[in-house]
């Protein structure tokens, strides 16, 4: 059973249209892949779905966030250098970062902030973290913070694109940067930014969100890893929950002291998905060999693991975080690129397929990738699949029923010598906001919506 806090926090979001209408942050309202707009459409009609506008972008991994009625969109011009996607190297190209601000209604641009930021990471194509926006209230112009590839972090009057405090981990921190750049999207609660920094001590460092002054500083790991922090309730306490290279941990958010840690070590540092709960269990996934579930103590703020994924069982999601619910975790596993159903109790496989991430295949899609969203309390789902497909389906224990698909935009970035689309949408605003690195879709996904 979900606790009475998390039960009343999820009421509060459905019933107010002015939080559910924002997709703020990575994965939405809940921060974890769940979209609350009522009057959608039930399925994709063969006709397609109506685009709203289309406007021009460079390139990038970072998902749009959506607040306030507009669009903010995180990507990188490229002005000279080799660039190459080979996860071994890295490449060093020069350009800017560039956050860029649009009408929610029209595409309309309303703003930019850019500045020079020399690459020195693999898949240099652009920054990787969807901008965080927060708006406290009618009366408040809100901020934006951006987290680029380089470790410059920026806080953003979110209304004009004004410069209000900025931070460098590099500088700062003496922070070394990830070979695939800094990954993890800032997290703002309450009062404070969370962000994953890396460095002896300072694993994650709690920010003031007005001023950028350190709070707190906590957690030494052997790297970073790529994971967005993320907050629960369990065990009488509210829980900052981190994943770095070695362990996922639950820390108090006001001042960093540890609760717990559960030891999972990732290939390769990468620690990438959000851990996911459903009810008393969260699980926790990555490439090759890391799936965990552990349960979450009633009475105190302890974990204890249930079970590891076996050898070609289970699902092993790298790219994209999987979605808990119901007893079932749905997510594509990087190891043959499936979307794969797995039970909850024992880590077993209930079904598997190539649909969402190529239709045509029947065995191996190397880091094949769909990104899922779960719509309300329901077993439909939206799926961006790195072919450039927005997809509708039912996702049950017993079965994947598509539901339509429409092809929204061409994949542009290259792994494993196949183009893909590797970004994240939002939907707000019965609106689905898709990018690739050349422009960012509008499509309305409205009842009734049809091309």
């Amino acid at each position: 059973m979900r606790s009475v806090s998390l039960a009343v926090f999820l009421a509060v979001l459905v019933a107010s249209p002015a939080v559910a209408d924002d997709w703020a942050h990575w994965m939405g309202p809940t921060g974890d892949g769940t979209y609350y707009e009522e009057g959608i459409v039930e399925s994709i009609p063969d006709s397609g779905l109506p685009v709203k506008w289309r406007v021009p972008i460079a390139g990038g991994y970072a998902g749009p966030a959506v607040a306030g009625g507009r669009v903010y969109l995180f990507d990188y011009v490229k002005s000279s250098g080799e660039s190459f996607n080979d996860p071994g190297r890295r490449a060093n190209i020069s350009g800017s970062e560039r956050l860029l601000c649009f009408d929610a209604a029209t595409g309309n641009k309303l703003w930019q902030w850019q500045y020079e930021c020399p690459y020195s990471i693999s898949y240099p194509v652009g920054p990787r973290c969807t901008p965080t926006v927060d708006i406290e209230g009618p009366d408040d112009a809100g901020r934006v913070y951006s987290l680029g590839s380089e470790g410059d972090l920026h806080c953003l009057d979110a209304e004009t694109g004004k410069l209000i405090w900025k931070r460098n981990f590099k500088t700062d921190y003496k922070a070394e940067v990830p070979i695939w750049g800094f990954s993890a999207h800032p997290l703002v609660d309450g009062d404070l930014l969370y962000c994953m920094v890396g460095g002896d001590g300072q694993t994650v460092v709690a920010f003031d969100k007005r001023t950028g002054e350190e709070k707190w500083k906590a957690l030494s790991a052997s790297a970073v890893g790529y994971c967005p922090p993320s907050i629960t309730n369990f065990g009488g306490v509210r829980q900052l929950v981190v994943w770095h290279a070695d362990a996922i941990q639950g820390l108090d958010p006001a001042s960093g002291k540890s609760y717990w840690s559960m030891p999972i070590k990732p290939d390769y540092d990468m620690a990438i998905t959000r851990p996911q709960r459903d009810g008393n269990r969260m699980y926790a996934s990555a490439i090759r060999t890391a799936s965990v579930m552990f349960e979450l103590a009633a009475d105190r703020p302890t974990v204890k693991e249930l079970w590891r994924g076996a050898p070609k069982q289970s699902v092993y999601c790298a790219n994209s975080t999987p979605i808990f619910y119901e007893g079932v975790v749905y997510g594509t596993d990087c190891n043959d690129g499936a979307l794969i159903a797995v039970d909850a109790d024992n880590g077993n496989q209930l079904w598997k397929t190539f649909s969402p991430t190529k239709p045509d295949e029947k065995r191996f899609v190397r880091h094949g990738t769909a990104f899922l969203t779960r719509i309300e309390d329901t077993h439909r789902y939206f799926l961006m699949s790195e072919t450039g497909e927005l997809i509708m389906a039912e996702l049950t224990r017993d079965a994947y029923k598509e539901l339509g698909r429409f092809k929204v935009l061409e994949p542009t970035s290259e792994a494993f010598g196949r183009d893909v689309v590797w970004s994240h949408p939002a939907y707000s605003g019965r609106t689905a906001f898709v990018r690739n690195d050349k422009e960012l879709v509008a499509v309305d996904i409205a009842a009734g919506s049809s091309k």
